[in-house]
């Protein structure tokens, strides 16, 4: 152990047992172990060394008012294992000069270890138990190497990914029921159980300035961020903004970097869109890279609560903020973000009293999906991604919400976009929602298309070659069975048009209530 820190320890044990004493250790502070907090001085070191001793002493960490920290690129990771304060202090986090891109600044991890299970080598999809015992409610991931799924389409295209479950069981392996098991598992490679603190641990405050790397243009993906791979844990009244953006850079795997874990809350926080850069993609044509400040990965129960973005969330100069892959209800409360974006599936997500700028909301995935009082002005409403099937297997619940395409821009109103052309193999059969319903919907169609508008659009023609009994889709798609609408208004005053492609649509059922 370092002497530092193995002396402060000594010191926190001194004042803990002595019975004379009139102090007691209560924080540990950056500056205990030597931080300057000029903004010029690389405090990184010092950093990680508060920590890790307050870890071991299980202390809280408290930032010193005032102080701005800066954060070269040594690679290195501040593990944060106890509730630690940033109030009223800034942070510079440079990654002009990196030694590793993948580390991260900060990682909020638990203390509790995984369990690895080789006595399952099966799973059934909604299988409601597990044979097993756990020291601890869990968090269960689950791949199979063997089966492929999310096998994209475009100019990303690829093989696709193992197939990969995340649900929540108790200390007898029964499944939550709200998080229930999504595939059947014939060839099971691993499965780690992750154990869920019960304990809340909170990270509150901190400026945080992002000096943007300056690398090529390329799929090298920054993180250098706040890892979150600890369940049950508060980040609040975070600030975070990027500077030093070139005409070339990488792009970023998010600031807040939720993994493997559940039960999370971001609250009160002001993040970052990326600026958008270009590359060529794996079909060798150039394509915008994805890059984010916020993403979400393999977790359950996640919510964002009065966040908003520092940049303005029309603006197309800047990727949207949100990404997820393989996550379960995902929560967006009174935020005002350029994008939601679902891309290797979600099961259950909510959006509410909130506002989505002009990457809007993109989803793929699986349950229910509700929108209520809440505002999009992307291209289309909801679009499920093209490029993983269009799919959504089961229900959208659109409730009291304004739809504004491409905020006022001339172009078309669509409700429900996508497309699926029926001779790809994505890796699952695709679906589009079983049900839709609208309760109360204001679509501000004031700028359409100079020529031939005829009223927005509930779906678009997702596939154009498919007008007749003669085209064969050699993956079938299966569409929408019943629409229910109610209180939807138009600024044209247009009605509602099922789609452009009526042959496709032909067995919706659309039921408009008074």
């Amino acid at each position: 152990m370092n002497s530092r820190i193995l002396f402060f320890l000594l010191m926190v044990l001194f004042f803990a047992d002595s019975a004379t004493s009139k102090e007691t250790v209560k924080y540990i502070y950056y500056s205990d172990f030597g931080a300057v907090g000029d903004g010029i001085t690389d405090d990184f070191d010092a950093i990680v060394k508060a920590h890790a001793a307050a870890n071991a002493a299980g202390l809280p960490v408290r930032a010193n008012a005032g102080a701005t920290y800066y954060i070269g690129g040594a690679n290195q990771t501040a593990q944060i294992q106890t509730d630690t304060d940033w109030s009223g202090a800034k942070f510079i986090i440079d990654d002009v000069n990196v030694e590793n891109r993948e580390s991260q600044v900060f990682n909020i991890s638990s203390k509790l270890p995984p369990v690895e299970i080789t006595t399952i080598k099966t799973l059934k999809k909604g299988q409601t138990k597990l044979d097993l015992s756990l020291p601890h409610n869990s968090l269960i991931i689950v791949i199979d190497n063997e089966t492929m799924r999310y096998i994209r389409e475009g100019l990303n295209l690829d093989n696709g990914s193992p197939q990969t479950d995340v649900f929540l069981v108790d200390k007898n392996g029964n499944v939550d029921e709200k998080t229930p098991i999504i595939w059947d598992f014939d060839n099971i490679s691993s499965i780690i159980a992750y154990p869920i603190d019960t304990e809340t641990l909170t990270v509150n405050g901190g400026h945080f300035t992002r000096i943007a790397n300056q690398a090529e243009s390329n799929y090298t993906y920054y993180f250098r961020g706040i890892g979150v791979k600890r369940s049950n844990v508060l980040i609040d009244s975070l600030y975070h903004i990027v500077t030093g953006e070139l005409e070339h850079g990488a792009p970023y795997n998010g600031f807040i970097r939720i993994s493997d874990c559940a039960e999370v809350m971001v609250q009160n926080c002001t993040l970052s869109g990326r600026k958008t850069y270009t590359t060529i993609g794996r079909a060798n044509a150039p394509v915008p890279m994805g890059t984010y400040d916020i993403l979400v990965n393999r977790s359950i129960n996640v919510t964002f609560k009065n966040c908003k973005q520092t940049n303005c969330i029309h603006d197309t100069e800047y990727w949207g903020i949100f990404g997820s892959n393989y996550s379960k209800n995902l929560v967006l409360d009174n935020v005002k973000f350029s994008r939601f974006d679902a891309h290797k599936g979600v099961l259950n997500a909510t959006i509410r009293n909130s506002e989505l700028g002009h990457q809007g909301i993109n989803l793929i995935g699986k349950g229910l999906f509700l929108i209520e009082n809440s505002k999009s002005s992307g291209w289309s409403f909801i679009n499920l991604r093209s490029d993983y099937g269009s799919t959504w297997e089961g229900e959208f619940v659109i409730r009291n919400c304004e739809f504004n395409p491409r905020n006022g821009q001339r172009f078309d109103a669509v409700l429900i976009s996508g497309s699926y052309s029926g001779q790809h193999d994505f890796g699952y059969k695709c679906f589009m929602p079983r049900k839709i319903t609208i309760d109360g919907l204001f679509i501000n169609d004031s700028n359409p298309p100079l020529e031939g508008y005829s009223g927005p659009k509930l779906f678009f023609n997702l596939n154009s070659a498919n007008t007749s009994e003669a085209f064969i889709e050699k993956y079938p798609y299966t569409v929408t069975e019943e629409v229910f609408i109610k209180n939807l208004t138009t600024k044209s005053g247009l009605p509602l048009v099922v789609s452009n492609n009526p042959f496709m649509f032909r067995g919706v059922r659309v039921v408009e209530e008074e």
